[in-house]
C-alpha cells in the first residue's frame, strides 16, 4: 500500500514534468549508468499489440548532433510557416543550442509500420510511447530536464541514414536531455478535471 509519502513523491513527478528547453547544463554529460537505469523503469511501462518493441537510441557525437539539429530547423521552418505560427521563445532557445544538448534519446518502435488503420495505430504507437513517457519521468526524478518532441519524426529516412537505423525501425519522439541547471519546475496551469470530463456519455458531467 502507498504511503502519503510516497503518494506526494509520485504526485511531484507527475505534476512538475515540465519541457525543459533552456535551463540546462549543456556542458555537463550525462551518466551513462544513470541512463541505462532511467531505460530499466521506462521498460516497466505497459505494451500492448506490439509487445516490447521499443528501442533508445542515444545520440552523443557532436557532429551527429549538429546534422539532426539542421534537420530538425528545417522542419520546425516548415512547419511554422505553413501553419503560420509563432514558435516559443523557450523553443527558440532549445532549437539555438539544439547541437549542444548533452544527449538526445530517440525512441523507437523495432517493427515495421502498421498502416493507416487508426485501431491499428492506436495499438502500435500505444505499445511504445508509454515507454517514452516513462523515461521522461524517471529522467525528471534524477534533475535531467528533457522535452517531448516529435518533429523529426517526419524526416524518418534522413534520421535514419545519420543514425544507421534499420528500413524496419519507426521513430517516434526524440527527448533531448540534459542536467538540469536552476529550472524551477511547477504544476501547469491546466484546465479543471470537471470541466474536461464525462461520465457515460459525451458531454454529460453527471458522475455516478
Amino acid at each position: 500500500m502507498n504511503t502519503p509519502n510516497d503518494l506526494a513523491s509520485v504526485d511531484r513527478v507527475l505534476s512538475t514534468a515540465r519541457s525543459v528547453r533552456r535551463k540546462l547544463d549543456f556542458d555537463r554529460p550525462l551518466d551513462p549508468a544513470v541512463v541505462h537505469e532511467c531505460i530499466d523503469i521506462a521498460t516497466q511501462a505497459p505494451t500492448g499489440a506490439a509487445g516490447e518493441s521499443w528501442r533508445f537510441l542515444i545520440v552523443t557525437e557532436e557532429g551527429k548532433k549538429r546534422v539532426l539539429s539542421r534537420l530538425y530547423t528545417d522542419v520546425l521552418d516548415q512547419f511554422t510557416a505553413q501553419r503560420g505560427l509563432q514558435i516559443k521563445p523557450t523553443q527558440k532557445a532549445l532549437v539555438a543550442r539544439l547541437h549542444e544538448i548533452p544527449a538526445m534519446v530517440f525512441v523507437c518502435a523495432n517493427a515495421p509500420h502498421p498502416g493507416p488503420e487508426i485501431a491499428a495505430q492506436v495499438a502500435y504507437y500505444g505499445s511504445v510511447l508509454p515507454a517514452a513517457w516513462s523515461l521522461m519521468l524517471a529522467f525528471r526524478a534524477r534533475h535531467i530536464g528533457s522535452t517531448w518532441t516529435t518533429l523529426l519524426s517526419a524526416r524518418q529516412r534522413e534520421v535514419a541514414a545519420v543514425l544507421d537505423i534499420p528500413d524496419h525501425v519507426v521513430q517516434t519522439v526524440m527527448l533531448p536531455a540534459g542536467y538540469m541547471k536552476d529550472a524551477r519546475l511547477h504544476r501547469a496551469e491546466r484546465a479543471a478535471a470537471h470541466t474536461v470530463t464525462f461520465w457515460n456519455g459525451w458531454d454529460s458531467r453527471d458522475g455516478p
